[in-house]
């Protein structure tokens, strides 16, 4: 039988308030506490904290606030940069490539609920994993949905709300996003 961190994982229903799962996100939000305590001549510890949180040493600099429900599901590359009160809602995978810069308040959301307001009320959910390219640049403000995926070098308009998969080399705004231009690749 799976677990419900099993299920959580697989994009199936669960139940977000098994203990287990419970247990988790309290012991993530015992390290944020403590990373978003960290003043900025405490790079050792924010380093030290942030291996905690990923389940291994990271090149990331993450400006706190930062907020997210396991850490462990978040896989990033290296010179990650997340500026202030970014949240990442990683009940699914999340993977970032290399060189990634995410501005003030970017919120990535794995975490989905039914549809079918019957289904919805049992208080199940579910998530859908989310990759993000190398070198893309997310402004301010947006928000990136369950499921989507984007490319490389692309470039998210601050406060767009990414519904739809984006491609690398492009540039989208908007709500919902949409590709406003194109970029050329260097190569």
């Amino acid at each position: 039988m799976k677990s419900e961190r099993d299920k959580m994982l697989a994009g199936e229903l669960y139940d977000a308030l098994d203990a287990e799962l419970r247990k988790e996100r309290n012991s993530c939000r015992d390290i944020l506490l403590k990373l978003n305590a960290t003043r900025e001549d405490e790079k050792k510890e924010r380093k030290r904290l942030l291996a905690e949180l990923f389940g291994k040493k990271t090149v990331a600099w993450i400006q706190p606030p930062f907020f997210c429900d396991y850490g462990t599901n978040i896989e990033l590359g290296s010179n990650v940069f997340f500026n202030f009160n970014c949240v990442v809602l990683d009940c699914a995978k999340v993977t970032i490539g290399d060189n990634t810069l995410f501005a003030p308040a970017v919120q990535i959301y794995t975490a989905t609920h039914p549809t079918d307001a019957d289904e919805r009320r049992s208080g199940l959910e579910f998530a859908k994993p989310i990759t993000i390219g190398s070198d893309v640049w997310v402004g301010g403000g947006a928000i990136i949905c369950p499921g989507v995926s984007i490319g490389d070098r692309s470039i998210i308009g601050a406060g767009s709300v990414v519904t739809r998969d984006v491609p690398s080399d492009v540039v989208v705004a908007g709500n919902p996003a949409r590709a406003i231009r194109e970029l050329q690749p260097k190569g």
